[in-house]
């Protein structure tokens, strides 16, 4: 099976953060122009914590909080799961399904350089299902 780094070459290593004190507003609204369900709080250079939808919906929307005076330090979620680009995608699948979380940030040396998601993995699993399933039958037929 593949490694991160095979996620992170056909995705990029595009990372989208916001400091800690950024109100949740913000966040929301960085987070619906770039179509993506989690974001990386980053302070002083260093990955603090994540963001996700679901941090959104269980720790403001129904504690009555408004996103528009709430920062996002107060919901996020500190000190998240991280793997590297040399972990395998069958580890990341672990991880993800014991752990109940759907964003995983990707560090090299304490430097964060990327983000998978559930539905990555996923599309990962599914393509490399795909070219066995094609090179089996390609042998088949010979």
């Amino acid at each position: 099976m593949g490694k991160v780094n095979d996620i992170l070459q056909g995705k990029g290593r595009n990372v989208f953060s916001v400091d800690p004190d950024t109100m949740v507003y913000s966040a929301i609204e960085l987070m619906c122009a770039k179509n993506i369900g989690g974001l990386m709080i980053v302070e002083h250079g260093k990955l603090v914590g994540i963001f996700t939808e679901r941090d959104y919906a269980r720790k403001l929307i129904l504690k009555g909080k408004s996103s528009k005076d709430t920062p996002i330090k107060e919901l996020m979620t500190h000190k998240p799961f991280t793997v590297t680009p040399e972990n395998s995608i069958e580890e990341c699948m672990g991880l993800m399904t014991a752990k109940h979380i759907r964003h995983l940030p990707v560090e090299e040396d304490g430097v964060l350089v990327g983000m998978i998601s559930i539905g990555d993995v996923v599309k990962f699993v599914i393509e490399e299902q795909k070219n066995i399933i094609e090179h089996l039958e390609s042998y088949i037929s010979r």
